[in-house]
């Protein structure tokens, strides 16, 4: 009877650690999602300046000539 009492009870600390895990795995996921939000909003504001930049220069060359 001992025996089928600690299968019973490892194989349930095992579901429990491999819940922690899971909640753990899906925080960092959430974390980086939000990470490579803000890092593709930074990224198209930078595109957006660049392509004013760009705009800009174009018009001062047109200019100059």
């Amino acid at each position: 009877m001992f025996w089928p009492m600690l299968a019973i009870a490892l194989g349930f600390l095992g579901i429990a650690v491999l819940g922690v895990l899971a909640v753990k795995v899906f925080i960092e996921v959430q974390r980086l999602g939000r990470q490579v939000t803000r890092t593709t909003e930074r990224i198209n504001r930078a595109a957006e300046d660049l392509e004013r930049a760009a705009t800009d220069l174009a018009a001062t060359g047109e200019a100059l000539r």
